[in-house]
Formats: C-alpha cells, structure tokens, sequence
C-alpha cells in the first residue's frame, strides 16, 4: 500500500471573484488532474480514489507566486495543471486561477506546499 496520498490545488489571493466561482476554479483544477492521473499515473491515481480523493486547496499571492511553484513542482516530477478562467463573467479572459498539483504521497507533497497557509 501506498502512503496516503491528496491533491494540492493553489488559488490565487489576488484576484477579486466570488466564492462559487472559485469553488469552479477549484473543481476544474481537481478534475483536469485527475483525468490526467488515470492517464499517466494509474497506480497513484487508483490508490487515491481508494483513499477518498482528498484535496488541499492553499493559497498564494498572486500570478508570479503560482507560477514558481508550478516550476518548482515540475522540476520535482508532479503532475500540474494551470486553469485560466474563460472570462466570461467575473474577470478578463485568460486570467491564470489556480494551479493543481498531483495526486501524489503526501510525504513527497508536503515539502514543496506545507509552509502555504490554507485557503
């Protein structure tokens, strides 16, 4: 067995939406690195639906701050996935919202996304 295992996803603190539209923002990052896990990673993705899919959701400053660590997470070999919004309501198109990272063992996440505070 696996150690237990979760997805991080990070939203930007600096863009002004509303709640539900980043629970979407949240909901889109979860699923396009789900479906990719179950492509690429099936063991881990397997090992977490049988954990229950727990996700963490962080927060960080701003576009600049995602974007290093979705560098720093590649480099380290997670899977990632960027979401721009459509902007069709709130914000203008193309703004960058949140970053998924995972799944994979907590163990291995935790260095690379503990020290954020919780969204």
């Amino acid at each position: 067995m696996v150690a237990e295992v979760k997805m991080v996803i990070a939203v930007r603190k600096d863009i002004d939406i509303g709640k539900g539209k980043m629970a979407a923002q949240v909901a889109h990052a979860a699923v396009a690195c789900a479906m990719r896990a179950s492509r690429e990673r099936k063991k881990i993705f397997r090992e977490w639906m049988g954990q229950g899919q727990k996700k963490i959701v962080i927060r960080v400053s701003d576009d600049r701050e995602l974007l290093e660590l979705k560098r720093k997470a590649d480099s380290e070999g997670f899977l990632t996935e960027t979401i721009t919004d459509a902007g069709l309501t709130q914000i203008p198109p193309g703004t960058l919202t949140c970053l998924g990272i995972g799944p994979d063992e907590s163990p291995k996440l935790d260095p690379l996304t503990g020290a954020y505070p919780l969204f």
